[in-house]
Order: C-alpha cells, then sequence, then structure tokens
C-alpha cells in the first residue's frame, strides 16, 4: 500500500484546520461575513453592530471553537496512543475506563449537588467537571492496579479490567439514573452526549495546558510506541523500558481524557476514526502518527461543533450525536476498504 508523504498530509491538515476555523467563526444564528470576521479579530469593526461582532466572536464562539480544537486533538492524540500501546486499531481510550468513571463520576455530582451544578468551583470548572475529572482518575487507576503485578503491567489483563469497569460504571449510571427525578435525568443524559455550550475562556484554560502537556511529552515515545509495535519482548531487547514507557502513556492518557471529558462530556468515535484513518494515509510510524492524529482529531471536532450549531439553529444538537453520526459511517466505509483490499491481495 503506498502512502502519502506525512509532511504533506501535515501541512494540508493545517491548511484545512485554518479555513475550518475561520468557516466556523462565521457561521451561528447570526452569520458574519469574511470582511467582518476580519474587521472584528483585528480590531477595526466599526457601525453600531461592531459591539455586537466583538461579543460574537470573542466571548462566545472563538473560546468554545478553541476549546472543540483542544478536546479533538485530546482525543485523537490519545486514541492513537491507544490504539499503539494495545497494538490494536480498533482500540480507544475508553479502554482503560477513563470515559465511563468519568460518567459515573459526573452522575453522582448532578445528582448530589444539584444546587452546585453552575457553581464556578475552580478555574471556571463546575462541580460536574470535578467529580467527572474525580470519577475518571479513580477508574484508570483502578484498571491499572488490577493490570500491575511483579511482573509488571499487562495490557490485556488491563483491557479486561476496563472492559469489567465499563460495565461496572454502566450499573451505578442506570441506579442513578432509576432514582433520579426528571429534571436529573435529563441532565445527565444531556452531559453524557456531549455538549460545548457551555464553553469560555475560564474552562479553555485547563484543557489547552493539557494539550500543550500531551503535545510536548507524547512524541517523545514515539519511538517507543513504534518499537512496542513489534511485540513487548521485541521493545525490551531494543533497549526500551517497557513498563516505564507503559505507565507514561497511561498517566497522560488518563489525565488527557478525564480533562477533556470533565468538560465537555462523553464525546466518542473521535479518539477511534480518526488515527485509524490517519494511519492508513501515512502508515504506523507514531512519530508522524501522533501529530496528524491532533490535527485531524481537532478538525474533526470543530466540523461537528458547527453543524451541531448552525443544523438545528436556534437550537443546538449534542456534539457526541454528531460524531457518532459522522465517525460512524466514515469506520463502516474504512472497514469495507479494507476488506475490499485484502480480497484483491
Amino acid at each position: 500500500m503506498r502512502y502519502v508523504a506525512p509532511q504533506v498530509l501535515i501541512a494540508a491538515l493545517l491548511s484545512a484546520l485554518l479555513g475550518v476555523l475561520c468557516l466556523a467563526l462565521t457561521l451561528g444564528t447570526v452569520e458574519l461575513s469574511v470582511g467582518d470576521l476580519w474587521r472584528t479579530l483585528i480590531g477595526q469593526a466599526q457601525g453600531p453592530r461592531a459591539d455586537n461582532f466583538h461579543t460574537i466572536v470573542f466571548d462566545i464562539r472563538l473560546p468554545r471553537i478553541l476549546l472543540a480544537l483542544c478536546i479533538g486533538a485530546i482525543l485523537a492524540l490519545s486514541g492513537a496512543v491507544m490504539q499503539g500501546l494495545f497494538r490494536n486499531p480498533l482500540a480507544d481510550p475508553s479502554l482503560i475506563g477513563v470515559s465511563s468513571g468519568a460518567s459515573v463520576g459526573a452522575s453522582l455530582a448532578i445528582v448530589f449537588s444539584a444546587g452546585l451544578l453552575q457553581t464556578n468551583a475552580w478555574m471556571g470548572l463546575s462541580v460536574v467537571a470535578f467529580g467527572a475529572f474525580a470519577g475518571g482518575l479513580l477508574a484508570t487507576l483502578l484498571v491499572y492496579r488490577l493490570a500491575t503485578s511483579e511482573f509488571g503491567t499487562s495490557v490485556t489483563t488491563m483491557l479486561l479490567a476496563g472492559i469489567a469497569i465499563g460495565a461496572i460504571a454502566g450499573s451505578l449510571n442506570g441506579l442513578l439514573s432509576y432514582f433520579s427525578n426528571d429534571a436529573l435525568l435529563r441532565q445527565m443524559s444531556i452531559w453524557q452526549m456531549g455538549n460545548l455550550s457551555t464553553a469560555n475562556w475560564s474552562r479553555l484554560l485547563p484543557v489547552a495546558v493539557a494539550l500543550c502537556v500531551l503535545l510536548v511529552a507524547l512524541p517523545r515515545v514515539g519511538l517507543a510506541l513504534n518499537a512496542l509495535l513489534l511485540g513487548e519482548s521485541e521493545a525490551r531487547h531494543l533497549g526500551i523500558n517497557v513498563q516505564r514507557v507503559k505507565r507514561q502513556l497511561i498517566v497522560a492518557t488518563a489525565l488527557g481524557i478525564g480533562m477533556a471529558v470533565a468538560v465537555a462530556g462523553l464525546i466518542g468515535f473521535v479518539g477511534l476514526v480518526v488515527p485509524h484513518l490517519i494511519r492508513l494515509l501515512i502508515g504506523p510510524d507514531h512519530r508522524w502518527l501522533l501529530p496528524a492524529s491532533a490535527l485531524g482529531g481537532a478538525m474533526l471536532l470543530i466540523i461537528a461543533d458547527t453543524l451541531a450549531r448552525v443544523v438545528a439553529s436556534p437550537a443546538e444538537l449534542p456534539i457526541g450525536i454528531l460524531t457518532a453520526l459522522i465517525g460512524a459511517p466514515l469506520f463502516i466505509g474504512l472497514l469495507v476498504r479494507q476488506r475490499r483490499e485484502l480480497q484483491l491481495w
């Protein structure tokens, strides 16, 4: 199979991301022309609507679009890492239990802190966000503890433990839903479908910091992930400290996904589809796969969020529904294409 040059794909993704970002800034309940957007960005907008344009761009759309960019990049980066760690192109970040744990944490916060849901506890994050982050972190630590023994950390055991934790989390969510009233049940459902409508600069800051940490830390282990694709024994023979690398990857992924899920709720398919598609285009070299996946995930989530804002305007669709509607058919198409290639081979 012929691959695209990684440098070419990354340049194309960067250009497309800038174009999508500018387009997203112009679309919404109030549409802006490219000229209005440019003049607003450089502070030269004039006329009676100048203040309205400034509020729309800088207080509403820009923080939300940048939040979608950061969360999409985190989800895709984490998905690429999990697929490399598990040596499985169908792996995604939920396998280590962070998403299911975050769901339980958020549901507990909604049920037991109903009067504090809109309270900004710290850095613009609500009680629900902190509950989700704590739940995801605890679930990940439990999965990691179950999979770790004196002989090291078993990836297979981690996968099975993640499935078990996911089942327990589903049962707990079911119990909380059963005993909740209609108002709390609706809030739980909306959170679990994903939502960026509460985006602001304060909520963007911790997610942007988490993304920066991942962008600095993860590319450094690109060669180690490439070695792990050969198997753990082969990676050890190549001089890779497998246990340390696995620990670093799990901690980094858990922190990134935990922060993303805490702020935006559950958003599926980004961490599964984007790395898989990028791998088909440029190959499995994680030195290029990780940054390209981050760009692809950012672009996909900005597109999904823009559609969520404009498709049913003035109402909004949950972004998790849009990512599933976009990602699932795309993933099915990739699977059909792979099957045809195998048949031709």
